[in-house]
């Protein structure tokens, strides 16, 4: 070590003038203008070691100011997601719908990527691109009556169980209209009776009224005739017996109960209600009768409500809408 930089005073003064110089650093000024995309650079004195600023400045950026919008909201109706959209919208945005049956859901990205191909030669970076931060979510609710009819379609009911499904649910199931009863298609029916008539005969099926399954649910008795026959249901392969009026009831008469009834339930909460043909049908379960109803194609129902929703989001925030899930954020 020269004595001509570190004059000898004594070892305390020589080893203060020496850390101070080996602890000196330059400031580094942040330059007007600053480019946060480029690093911003200073010198430490922990061995000259080079720190970058830039997380430090984007952090009291983002104290006084968030530099993107982010988050997901929860929406609780669909015209709470449209004025969200229309809120929050711009050139890129995009309506992403999930038609799950069990949980369909209406995203909206207001920050979705722009369209076009990328340049991945770019040294920019992909003009496009956005971070796809900002969104907002509504999941559809299903109505109380669908979950209730969707809970047990296909189900095997005892007759108590089935007698308090059709009390409980009364109020869904629609007597059929005259031409419905009859299977009689016209050019002058409503076309919804029509198409509930075309169903019965693709199914073989005829429609019944509300009140012979009330009276059913509360006194029904099964005898065997001597003349039992079980078949086959070609749709599921269990065995079954298709036709009641091949039992008889406690006073020895033949038994008359269709094997199609109409429900009238809307898909989702305070939706429209949709007609929908249900499958009334009944197997043995040992020395027991097990009752079986079966919403007939439901999808088409669901399929239906969707639509006209996504539709009306579509009129509404003029943006896309692509059928399935967006890319994770």
């Amino acid at each position: 070590m020269s004595e001509d930089l570190y004059p000898m005073k004594n070892p305390a003064e020589t080893m203060r003038d020496i850390m101070a110089d080996i602890g000196h650093h330059d400031p580094v000024e942040t330059p007007e203008g600053l480019d946060l995309t480029k690093p911003h650079l200073v010198t430490l004195p922990i061995h000259r070691k080079v720190e970058n600023l830039t997380t430090h400045h984007r952090a009291a950026l983002e104290f006084l100011k968030p530099a993107r919008r982010s988050g997901t909201a929860k929406l609780k109706d669909l015209d709470s997601l449209i004025l969200w959209a229309n809120r929050f919208k711009g050139d890129t945005s995009a309506l992403f719908a999930n038609p799950e049956m069990s949980a369909p859901t209406l995203t909206c990205i207001a920050d979705y990527h722009g369209a076009g191909a990328i340049d991945p030669l770019n040294p920019e970076g992909d003009p496009t691109a956005r971070h796809c931060h900002h969104r907002a979510v509504y999941g559809f609710p299903l109505s109380k009556e669908w979950q209730a009819w969707m809970g047990i379609s296909g189900r095997a009911l005892d007759k108590d169980e089935m007698g308090e499904f059709i009390e409980a649910n009364a109020k869904d199931i629609m007597d059929p209209t005259p031409p419905v009863l009859a299977l009689n298609e016209s050019d002058k029916n409503q076309p919804w009776e029509n198409r509930l008539i075309q169903t019965a005969r693709q199914i073989e099926g005829r429609y019944g009224q509300l009140g012979q399954l009330l009276a059913m649910s509360r006194r029904f008795q099964v005898y065997e005739t001597s003349d039992l026959t079980v078949k086959t249901n070609r749709d599921t392969g269990e065995s079954e017996i298709q036709f009641l009026n091949e039992h008889k009831d406690a006073d020895g008469k033949a038994l008359s109960v269709p094997n199609l009834i109409i429900i009238t339930i809307p898909v989702f909460l305070n939706g429209a209600p949709y007609r929908m043909p249900v499958r009334f049908r009944y197997r043995k379960s040992g020395s027991a009768v097990k009752f079986i109803l079966s919403i007939y194609n439901p999808e088409r129902a669901f399929e239906a409500a969707f639509d006209e929703a996504l539709k009306i989001a579509a009129d509404a925030t003029e943006l896309p809408i692509f059928q399935g899930h967006p890319e994770s954020s």
